[in-house]
Order: C-alpha cells, then sequence, then structure tokens
C-alpha cells in the first residue's frame, strides 16, 4: 500500500497521529528510495513541532529496527546485556562497565557508534588502540560474545539502516531534538542488536542532550517502555553532564583514563558510576538479584584485576595491543600542547560540559560531520577540577591539540566556559535517579 508523504506531512502538522502503517510505509519507502530528502524533511519537522504520541513512537521504532538484519545472539549461554549512554563530555563508562559486568558473568555484546559535534564516540576511543579492529561482522561479533562475554564493536550498516538514513537527514535539516524521534532511533538499534536486557545511562546537563531532569526522566521512560514492550529487560540511571565526567575528554586520553580505573586508579566519579552501571547489567540481566549484591560482584571484579583483564581479553581478541594500554595516551603524541590556566588563585566553581566538549572538538578530538576525521592524540587532561582549588600560574587544564591553531580555538572555548573564583562549587552527584519496573526503591539506594 503507498501513501503520499505531503499528506501525512500535513495531518501530522494539523495534530493527527498517523497509524502504524503509515509510519512503516514512511520508512520502507525511504530506506528504498522510493521518496527523497526534501518530502521527508518536511515530515520530520512536522514531527518535531507537534510530537509524537507513544504508540506513533512504537510503531517507528519497531519499523526501524526490522529495516534491515535482527541479531539473533540465541547461540550465547550466558544472559545477555547490552548497555547504551545518550552522549556526554568525557563519558568512557562502557569502557570500564562492560568488562566489569562481563567479569561478572554475564555476556556484553555491543556496537556503539561514533562521535558527533561535542560528544564522543565509544567507537573513536576504542580505535585510538593500535591496531584494534571495529568492523566486525555479524558471525565474528557474535563469535566473540559467545567466547569471552564482551564485544564492541562499530554498528553494522545492515543493523538499522533506516535509522542511519533518517538520522544523517535529521542532522542535516535540524530535526533531531525530538523526544520520540531520539527515543526511537536509540531503541530501534538496541532491539535489532538482540540483547535479552537493556541498560541505559541517560545523561542530564549543559554537555548532554537532555538539559533538565524532568526532560531526562521523560525520555528515560519513554525507552523503557518501548524496549518491555520489544520484550526486553530495562533499566535506566540518570547521570550528570553539567561537568565533564573524570578528568579526561578525548579519544586515546579517555581509553588511559578507562584502564586507570580498571587498574583500581582514575577518577572517583568514573569509577562510582562506571560500578553502578554494572550492577545494573547484572540485576537488568537476572545474574544478580538486586543491587546491593550486584554492587559487591562488580567491586570484586574490579578489586581483584579480573574486570581489567576482561578488557585486555577484548582488545587482543579485536586486534589490538594490549601493551598499549600501559603507555601516555596509548603510544600517541599531539602535535601541540598548550595550557590552560587562571589569572589567579581560587576554586574551580563552574567547569561547564558544553564548553570542555566544544574544546576538545576544536582540539581535533571530534567531527563536526560524519566522516570527519579524528585525531586520537588530541582531547583534554583536566588537572583542577570543579570544585577543586587552583593558584596562578597552575594550569587548570592541558589542551593536546593538533596544531596551535587548533589549541588557540579550544582555548578560547573554555574561557566561555570555566570560572574561578572564591565561591565554593555547586555540589552535585554523577547521579541523579534509578529507573526501573522490576526494582524496588530498596535497591535503588
Amino acid at each position: 500500500m503507498s501513501f503520499d508523504i505531503r499528506r501525512l506531512s500535513e495531518r501530522k502538522l494539523s495534530g493527527e497521529a498517523l497509524s502504524g502503517e503509515e509510519l512503516r510505509w514512511v520508512i520502507e519507502a525511504y530506506t528504498a528510495g522510493e521518496i527523497g530528502d526534501a518530502p521527508v524533511a518536511a515530515w520530520l519537522m512536522a514531527v518535531c513541532a507537534k510530537g509524537l504520541s507513544d504508540e506513533e513512537t512504537w510503531h517507528l521504532t519497531q519499523a526501524m529496527a526490522h529495516s534491515g538484519q535482527m541479531l539473533d545472539l540465541s547461540s550465547i549461554a550466558r544472559p545477555t546485556v547490552d548497555k547504551h549512554s545518550t552522549g556526554g563530555v568525557g563519558d568512557k563508562v562502557t569502557l570500564v562497565a562492560g568488562p566489569i559486568a562481563a567479569a561478572c558473568g554475564v555476556c556484553v555484546p555491543k556496537m556503539s557508534g561514533r562521535g558527533l559535534g561535542h560528544t564522543g564516540g565509544t567507537i573513536d576511543k576504542l580505535e585510538a588502540i593500535a591496531g584494534l579492529r571495529t568492523d566486525l561482522s555479524a558471525e565474528q561479533f557474535i563469535a566473540q560474545a559467545r567466547e569471552m562475554g564482551l564485544v564492541v564493536a562499530s554498528q553494522s550498516s545492515d543493523l538499522a539502516p533506516a535509522d542511519g538514513k533518517l538520522y544523517a537527514l535529521r542532522d542535516a535539516t535540524g530535526t533531531v531534538d525530538s523526544r520520540g524521534l531520539i527515543a526511537s532511533s536509540i531503541m530501534s538499534k538496541k532491539i535489532a542488536s538482540g540483547a535479552e536486557a537493556i541498560v541505559l545511562e541517560v545523561t542530564v546537563g549543559s554537555g548532554a542532550f537532555m538539559g533538565t531532569v524532568e526532560e531526562a526522566r521523560a525520555l528515560a521512560g519513554l525507552m523503557i517502555a518501548l524496549g518491555e514492550r520489544a520484550g526486553r529487560r530495562m533499566a535506566a540511571l540518570l547521570t550528570d553532564m553539567n561537568r565533564p565526567l573524570g578528568r579526561a575528554v578525548g579519544n586515546a586520553v579517555e581509553v588511559e583514563e578507562a584502564a586507570a580505573v580498571l587498574a583500581g586508579g582514575g577518577p572517583a566519579d568514573v569509577r562510582e558510576v562506571s560500578l553502578e552501571i554494572a550492577a545494573l547489567m547484572l540485576v537488568t540481566a537476572g545474574v544478580q538479584c538486586d543491587l546491593p549484591a550486584a554492587r559487591e560482584c562488580a567491586g570484586s571484579a574490579l578489586r581483584s584485576g579480573a574486570a581489567a583483564e576482561k578488557f585486555a581479553e577484548m582488545v587482543r581478541a579485536q586486534r589490538g595491543d594490549p601493551s598499549a594500554l600501559d603507555r601516555t595516551l596509548l603510544g600517541h603524541a599531539p602535535a601541540h600542547i598548550a595550557d590552560f590556566g587562571a589569572d589567579d588563585s581560587g576554586i574551580v566553581t563552574r567547569m561547564d560540559a558544553l564548553s570542555v566538549g566544544r574544546a576538545a572538538l576544536a582540539a581535533g578530538a571530534g567531527r563536526r560531520r560524519k566522516g570527519d576525521s579524528v585525531d586520537p592524540a588530541t582531547g583534554l587532561r583536566i588537572i583542577s577540577a570543579e570544585g577543586e582549588r587552583t593558584e596562578r600560574g597552575v594550569p587548570v587544564i592541558e589542551v593536546l591539540a593538533a596544531s596551535e591553531q587548533h589549541a588557540e580555538v579550544a582555548l578560547e572555548e573554555l574561557r566561555r566556559g570555566i570560572v574561578i573564583s572564591d565561591r565554593p562549587a555547586e555540589q552535585r552527584p554523577p547521579m541523579l535517579e534509578l529507573m526501573s519496573s522490576r526494582m524496588s526503591s530498596e535497591d535503588s539506594r
């Protein structure tokens, strides 16, 4: 059956809900090239103006999930659990929580994306490790998941291809900011990836898609409902992204920090969030009965070194060099280093995540458009974090840049977002709220 995309846009703009059949047709026809970018862009604008109902979001998610290959993970004996972050600045939690959870007995088969704009991408970070491959076939992906319980690979073009095409158009037309479109984009890929359980890290603040806890809670609730309707076990953790997570922002520098956390050191906030996400993964996958027991298991895997060994095992399996994890910046060297410091001594009262993310992007660590290259050696090292005291003439942030010109732009971004004064910083916990229909309020404490 065929529909008129212009008529569907008009109806949506007038506030009407579209049927599942109509939404499936839009996705199938656009993916097949039967309708062009311009009319679908108009439809997206109508969707952004009027929103999608929960029922419309469900049908859109299903249509995109089934637009390509649906991974079959039934050959994996261990419970499977996926993890997704809505993006942020310095968010290397997947690199820590995944190995912890895998060391505790679950299988973590994760397909990840690349960074875009000020938010980093797990695949870019992993590819900073010499030789490491992320372009695994479906057969290689499943085989590694089955054999060692941990694999992180780039999303296959066969997996939810409608989402990839639609997201590129959303990015080009400024129609990214829609809760229904964001939820269906994320969950179509997660459902197609095949894991039995999914844990979401929904970031909140200036460096995130969702600026307020209320917005993040609404998005998380919608994604949980979509996942459960598709037969998945779901949980979500809301985390603060008004300031960067940890003290490293970039690619090689973030892997270096993740390896430090797995070795028993690293920043406390990265360790805390990663352990909580790993514990949620264990409970949601069904291998631990409650969060206190899961937290103990996760902590033990980190303390014993089992999680660090699991990460090294994954790196080796994907043809990377695990010895690179012991080298500064994994053996990379930035072309230019500059320091951002304070004119006067004081407290770092504010370190805005968005400004820091934009500074890392300017340094060369990110991409402004899909297809841009990234420099693995570039990024930022935070020497004095928000809430800490710094002295005049002492660097607050070290800028690892692709050139002196890159560094100058990065320093300008930092000047916009860092405040040093005699006032203390606002106290904000890194974790804000746990959401799951399967856990009691006692579990969340």
